[in-house]
């Protein structure tokens, strides 16, 4: 059995004392690697390689901090599809889903590579008279990263790239559900030309996130998860004066306009509600319709397309290529929570229109599957549209107005996206300029911003005012410093 180790001062070792947990491949329910469990004293030490690494790392020219970058990025290129491979292992998503995401981790590192104009400063002459004034964005030290399962490959590029661009030294924990693909991009940023200590990695669970929370050497920690986990990363670091972004938990709703080009639109609300198995936090998971003809024909289209799409082991050579295919969900534990979300469901008495309970893949009968599953009926407030269900469980509300449809999705906890399908301009500019939600779609079902533009949600879907990744957080990363100065002139 393959085992992970941690990397730290620039050499690999295995922490002493560790516990060791199976990573399983959640499709066949085999165990692909161990993953070491580590200690606070294992992620001190790597805090503090991270702290001893900063001075020099600090004062290097930009230019010289971002050319390990460029090398890492034609090392992702090159191995892109054994990074996707990975992925799907030890994720379950499909191959095209995975290629997708490595490549949005390569947009990122690409991006960052761009730090010589993101982390220019400002300079006002005349600011007073024969006085200048002048900021300067100057890096701080260690931070460190708590990264989820649903995207090992991406979501720690959006911290990753731009703090060691900006100057800053890094410490990231993979999710222990996934952690093998972190250990080969690891292995990436270590032949990359990054000196020693600049970046590590410890594996690890709480133990690990809260020592990153309140060791003093730290300060910010980046965190993407639940929105009680990134509740609880946000007053841990408040109460240390830490920095943090904590992105927190979505419930997406697209809503359907009567114009609406509606053979584009199903097809768009399947990729965007089942890719990943839905568990991604830009999945669409709650669609509202205006109007009774636009709920009758979505429920019936949805329905039907939601059929076809492909339940299968995402490795199997008879689909892996395959434009849609869903794989299973990330554990068992996870299975349940969904099992008993579509139980409530029927409970609170909406129709449970599609069942995808009891699906059977041949050859992985240990697999974590569920097949796509439709609610209509739905109304606001039911348990399935409160919650964030994160499997392939959609629900379909009803809405007699525009702006019925815009209260629900601002009536909601969380304010992660929301997309709208509609060829009228106006309806579109309204949605966007009133819908409570950090990104927004036009005809697009996953709003998901390309790398070079910030991501991030609203209310309970995130707890900072700096979202990631892009130029937006080069101000997480950075420390503005205020100069005033003046001259007198020479005798």
């Amino acid at each position: 059995m393959r085992k992970l180790r941690n990397y730290v001062r620039g050499e690999w070792y295995e922490p002493r004392g560790a516990r060791w947990l199976d990573v399983e491949n959640p499709s066949t329910g085999e165990s692909i690697a161990e993953v070491p469990l580590s200690s606070a004293e294992d992620t001190n030490a790597a805090i503090a390689a991270a702290r001893a690494a900063f001075p020099a790392w600090a004062s290097t020219p930009v230019d010289k901090r971002v050319a390990p970058l460029f090398r890492l990025a034609g090392m992702i290129r090159e191995n892109r599809d054994r990074l996707a491979r990975s992925i799907t292992e030890e994720n379950g998503k499909s191959l095209t889903d995975a290629r997708a995401e490595i490549d949005r981790a390569l947009e990122n590192v690409e991006t960052a590579c761009g730090m010589p104009v993101l982390q220019q400063g400002d300079k006002l002459v005349g600011a007073a008279p024969g006085i200048d004034g002048e900021v300067i964005r100057l890096p701080m030290g260690v931070f460190a990263m708590i990264a989820p399962f649903n995207f090992p490959g991406m979501v720690p590029f959006w911290f990753i790239p731009y703090a060691l661009a900006t100057g800053n030294t890094y410490v990231v924990k993979p999710s222990k559900q996934v952690p093998c693909t972190m250990q080969l991009l690891a292995s990436y940023l270590d032949a990359c030309g990054l000196p020693k200590g600049v970046f590590n990695l410890v594996n690890g669970d709480r133990v690990v996130a809260e020592a990153f929370m309140t060791h003093p050497d730290v300060q910010g920690v980046s965190v993407v998860g639940s929105t009680p986990t990134a509740r609880v990363v946000a007053e841990t670091c408040a109460r240390h004066n830490k920095r943090f972004q904590a992105m927190g938990g979505a419930k997406n709703h697209l809503v359907v306009m009567p114009d609406a080009k509606m053979d584009d639109v199903v097809r768009n609300m399947i990729t965007s509600g089942y890719g990943c198995a839905g568990q991604r936090c830009m999945a669409s998971s709650a669609i509202v319709c205006v109007g009774d003809a636009v709920y009758r024909d979505v429920c019936a289209r949805f329905v039907e397309a939601s059929r076809k799409v492909i339940v299968a082991n995402p490795l199997d050579p008879k689909v892996e290529n395959e434009p849609m295919v869903m794989g299973p969900v990330i554990s068992a534990k996870a299975k349940d929570f969904i099992l008993k979300m579509i139980d409530a469901g029927v409970k609170e008495g909406a129709t449970l229109a599609l069942d995808g309970r009891g699906v059977q893949v041949p050859g992985c009968e240990k697999g974590h599957f569920l097949g796509t599953t439709v609610f209509t009926d739905v109304k606001p407030g039911m348990q399935i549209h409160r919650t964030e269900i994160f499997g392939p469980v959609q629900v379909i509300l009803k809405a007699a107005t525009l702006d019925e449809a815009i209260a629900v999705v601002n009536g909601h906890e969380y304010g992660n996206g929301a997309s709208i399908y509609t060829q009228n301009g106006y309806y579109a500019r309204k949605f966007k300029l009133e819908a409570q939600v950090g990104m927004v779609g036009v005809n697009v079902g996953i709003p998901a911003p390309v790398a070079y533009l910030p991501f991030g949600g609203m209310k309970s879907s995130q707890f900072a005012d700096i979202k990631a990744q892009g130029k937006a957080i080069v101000n997480f990363f950075t420390q503005d410093k205020i100069v005033t100065e003046r001259y007198w002139p020479e005798a």
